[in-house]
């Protein structure tokens, strides 16, 4: 008996250490340069390493789902609206199913396509404040680059310039991205870096792993930027991975309780072969 109430409080434990706080707003879509022009986007609010919890994007403290503020694309400097082009779905992790969004999309022209979105606020029960999670990522036409280095601004109220070509990374590379908020630096920033471990086919996570985390703090690592609000990374293997900077609009509110507002770059590293 004293055996089994020990095993009991370990797992307590270990779900307990779980970092629930690690959530990724993801823009996904296999290919950072894709060969097609067609592009099925899926939007999800999740934990991408573990394949975990999935939220549904815009729930509020009452389980009411709010409609997202923004989507868009940024090509050549114009800002183009695609709210309309969401779809809800529901996603599916190993462990839940929450709501999610895709848009079917259509890259016109040669050059770096940015698409962006605003989801409405987050409320995260086990924390009790909101989250927002502001997010990008760049998809390239034909390898020429236009804009990729250029802050989207409005509607991001935070943003994570990319220093170096999100698409065009190798691995053992390094990715430097510059911390905005309200298009001025953010200095000393928490970054927060995270690897999808787990492909998506159709609306779900895969559930084999591409890799194991020796243990937790490795799930979601913690890097941070500099005085002048500039991170780097080096990127130790192929795939997707997600920077989030925490709370980089700083102190804010939303139905009387925090708010915390991140920013959200994803990009993509290939292996020299």
């Amino acid at each position: 008996m004293k055996k089994i109430f020990t095993l009991l409080i370990a797992i307590i434990f270990m779900a307990l250490s779980v970092p629930v706080y690690a959530h990724f707003q993801m823009i996904y879509s296999p290919d950072s340069v894709p060969k097609s022009k067609k592009l099925n986007l899926k939007l999800i609010f999740t934990h991408p390493f573990e394949a975990g919890h999935t939220m549904d994007i815009g729930k509020d403290e009452n389980g009411k789902i709010h409609s997202s503020i923004a989507f868009g694309e940024m090509h050549k400097k114009k800002k183009k609206d695609l709210l309309n082009k969401l779809k809800p779905i529901t996603f599916t992790s190993p462990i839940n199913s929450g709501r999610g969004y895709e848009a079917n999309v259509r890259l016109k022209g040669m050059g770096d396509h940015i698409f962006y979105f605003v989801p409405a606020p987050y409320y995260e029960d086990s924390k009790d404040f909101y989250i927002q999670q502001c997010a990008k990522v760049i998809f390239n036409v034909a390898g020429a680059p236009t804009d990729w280095s250029v802050p989207v601004g409005d509607p991001l109220p935070v943003e994570i310039v990319p220093l170096d070509k999100p698409y065009a990374l190798w691995v053992g590379n390094v990715f430097r991205g510059l911390v905005t908020c309200g298009g001025k630096p953010v200095p000393n920033a928490k970054i927060r870096v995270e690897y999808m471990n787990h492909d998506i086919k159709d609306n779900a996570f895969v559930k084999k792993a591409k890799v194991e985390a020796p243990h937790a703090a490795m799930i979601a690592q913690i890097i941070k930027a500099d005085a002048n609000g500039v991170f780097t990374y080096g990127i130790p293997r192929s795939g997707w991975w997600g920077f989030a900077a925490l709370g980089a609009s700083g102190n804010l509110k939303h139905n009387g309780k925090k708010l915390r507002q991140d920013a959200v770059i994803w990009i993509q590293a290939l292996e020299m072969k």
